[in-house]
């Protein structure tokens, strides 16, 4: 698994043109309305933002779940998927930890997607992880 955390270095040109375009959607949204909200407004506002720039998405994305070959009846709900390769996760927690991580990580396995950004507007600054597996 490869990972980046915010303030990473490198140009747009090195990284992922599309997890870079999201990341700048979010960074947007966290400099417009700041830390304190709770994640649907976030998730309302990146919506409004990823329709301006234009970046292809999905809102709720609804992952189907299975055990043993059963496909359960309840399911997962991805905050975003991003030009139907990219999962984004949104928190607004005081920090990203493992338990997230391992989230992004079943949605990913999940969806069948090998890259996922994982984004939280609940510090002072916009902290993002970028998975891929």
């Amino acid at each position: 698994m490869d990972t980046d955390r915010s303030g990473s270095s490198g140009t747009a040109e090195t990284r992922d043109r599309q997890t870079y375009a999201i990341i700048g959607a979010a960074m947007e949204v966290h400099n417009e309305l700041g830390v304190g909200f709770l994640e649907p407004v976030y998730q309302e506002a990146l919506a409004i933002e990823f329709a301006q720039r234009p970046v292809p998405f999905r809102r709720e994305v609804e992952l189907a779940i299975a055990y043993r070959g059963a496909r359960l009846s309840c399911g997962y709900r991805a905050d975003f998927a991003c030009y139907d390769e990219v999962i984004v996760e949104l928190k607004a927690i005081r920090a990203l930890g493992t338990t997230e991580q391992a989230q992004l990580l079943n949605y990913l396995k999940a969806a069948g997607l090998s890259r996922g950004l994982l984004i939280n507007f609940g510090g002072t600054r916009l902290e993002y992880k970028r998975m891929v597996v």
